[in-house]
Order: C-alpha cells, then sequence, then structure tokens
C-alpha cells in the first residue's frame, strides 16, 4: 500500500466514551467539526486513516464510513479486542470468535469491502502463543475482509511482542508509539525495516505536549484520557527538557509541531505517522512544514532520550 508519509489519527473524533469512570476518549467533539477535519486531510493529500473500534465505542469508525464510505483512494487501518463488558469495563478478548464478528461489525460501520489494515488492538504474547488471534487475523485475510495486519503494540514495553512477530515472521507490520519524547521503540523500527514490514508511528505529539500548547498548570475535563496522564510533575519536566528542541525551532523555521512530525518521519523505517486531528486547522497544522531534518539534528535529539526523555518516559508509566 502507498500511504502518505502523515496519516490522521481518528481516535479524538470519537468523541468522549467511558469504560466505567475511566475516560476513554478526548472530551466532547462535534460531528461537524470532524466531517471537515477529515474532508480538509484528504485534500491536503492524507490517505491513511488509523482508527479501532473502541474509538468512542465504535462513533470513529462511524463516522470514516458516512464521510469515506468504500473510497479506493482512501486506506483504513483498524483495530480489534478491546471491548467493554457486562459492567462496562475494559475487557481485553483476542477469541477468534470475537475477532471475526468484530470485523464484520467495523465494516458494516466503515461500510467498506475490506479493512485495509487491522490490527491486534495491543495483544500480548500470550494470546499470540493461544493462536486464536493469528488464526482470526490469517483467516480474514483469506476471505478478503482484511487486505493486511499486524499489532498495534504497548506503549510503554513493546518489544517483546515485537520481537515475537518480527522473529515468526507474522502480520504484515506494526503501531508503536515513537515521538521526541517517547523513543523507545527505535530498534523495533530498525529491525521491521530489514524484515521489509510496516511501522505506523502513533502519539507523534506526545497527546498535545510536543505542540507547545501546554504550561505546568494546564488542566483537562474529567472525561478527556490526558487529565490522569498528565500530573504536573510530568508537565513540569517535559517542558523543561524540551527547552533545547524548542531551540531548533527558529534554526530551521519550524513551529513546535512540525518540528516533532518532521522528527519522526525523517527516521529511516517509518511508513506514516497519525497525529490525532479534530480539526480543519489541526488537519493544516500537521501537514504544513514537514522536512527531512540534518543529520546533526536528528543526532541532537536521539541523544538526549537516554539522559533527558527517558526519566519522563518512566514517570508517564506510572500513570498508565
Amino acid at each position: 500500500m502507498e500511504v502518505s508519509t502523515i496519516g490522521f489519527g481518528a481516535w479524538g473524533i470519537g468523541g468522549p466514551a467511558m469504560a466505567g469512570d475511566i475516560p476513554i476518549g478526548w472530551g466532547k467533539v462535534e460531528d461537524k467539526t470532524s466531517t471537515q477535519a477529515l474532508k480538509a486531510s484528504l485534500d491536503r493529500g492524507i490517505n491513511f486513516y488509523d482508527t479501532a473500534n473502541f474509538y468512542g465505542l465504535g462513533h470513529s469508525e462511524e463516522l470514516l464510513g458516512k464521510v469515506f464510505g468504500n473510497r479506493e483512494d482512501v486506506i483504513i487501518a483498524s483495530k480489534v479486542g478491546h471491548r467493554l463488558d457486562e459492567n462496562q469495563s475494559i475487557y481485553v478478548d483476542y477469541s477468534k470468535k470475537h475477532i471475526i464478528e468484530a470485523c464484520e461489525q467495523s465494516l458494516k460501520r466503515l461500510k467498506r469491502d475490506a479493512i485495509d489494515f487491522h490490527q491486534l488492538h495491543t495483544a500480548k504474547v500470550a494470546d499470540f502463543e493461544n493462536g486464536e488471534c493469528i488464526e482470526a487475523m490469517e483467516q480474514l485475510k483469506k476471505e478478503g475482509k482484511i487486505r493486511y495486519w499486524g499489532v498495534s503494540l504497548n506503549t510503554f514495553n513493546p518489544e517483546p511482542e515485537a520481537d515475537y512477530l518480527l522473529d515468526n515472521n507474522l502480520g504484515d507490520g506494526l503501531q508503536i508509539v515513537f515521538n521526541i519524547i517517547n523513543q523507545k521503540a527505535r530498534a523495533i523500527i530498525d529491525k521491521s525495516q530489514a524484515l521489509s514490514k510496516g511501522i505506523i508511528a502513533r502519539m507523534p505529539l506526545q497527546f498535545g505536549l510536543l505542540t507547545g500548547k501546554f504550561s505546568a498548570d494546564s488542566k483537562f475535563p474529567k472525561d478527556d484520557h490526558r487529565a490522569f496522564r498528565f500530573n504536573k510533575e510530568i508537565l513540569k519536566k517535559s517542558l523543561l527538557a524540551l527547552e533545547n528542541i524548542w531551540d531548533m525551532t527558529s534554526e530551521h523555521n519550524l513551529s513546535k509541531t512540525s518540528l516533532s512530525l518532521s522528527f519522526i518521519t525523517s527516521y529511516q523505517g517509518v511508513s506514516t505517522v497519525i497525529p490525532g486531528i479534530k480539526t480543519e486547522q489541526q488537519a493544516v497544522e500537521n501537514t504544513t512544514g514537514i522536512i527531512r531534518l540534518p543529520q546533526e539534528t536528528m543526532d541532537f535529539i536521539l541523544e538526549k532520550y537516554e539522559n533527558d526523555f527517558m526519566p519522563i518516559v518512566e514517570l508517564m508509566k506510572k500513570q498508565g
């Protein structure tokens, strides 16, 4: 598949959703605004849209279906494996039965004949060893209901699952977290490239932290999952560690958003980057000023990870 360098992360347009008292959305959004964002993104050359059946509990897929339907020039990636149980709590289900049934439901919401790239939503090694999830994905691929499949890996400990899949040549690609702050997946990207596997880089702006819009006192609504991901300590330490990075924006005549995205697109082996886009303005911001950074700039950012950013990632890990 020929995917655009910048893709569209469709978690946010799913709107507010709760799993019990846990927010699993990004707060209130208007479908009209989301529709405008999707259309503007396509107009700006974005052809890759990443969603999940859990985003907005299906609403993100429904919006994509209404706006794009079965268009051949639009590539849709979705995910399966998370659902709510009878107590409205998050339940992880990688049974063959659930994956196949959930795929049928996703296809109806998306109004498509096939999902271009279907992903197991943070499945674990134990799930692969059980075998049902792999059998289900291969069956769906054989039946033409999905074109390719892979796994969206865990944010903070992606290595075991990545190694299992790559060492056993399973699936067609991986989705990983990769950005200026969280560079844990660099080795996975390198290994995937050597094996010709696709790489989707998610959270490129670290939930908005890498746009420069937050301060140490920033607050988030209770129905916005960032309310529990960002505490004052994380915000304060992150902003301090980023000061030297932001010095390079004037050097390259870039916004903080453009520099953050350019870092990822300049890293060899990344197929597409999926910033969350909720408005037409964000569609413009996330597709403007993307350049190939000089190697010395890349090296500077990469070298800051171990001493400056890795401790912050560990703090984030404790937040969940």
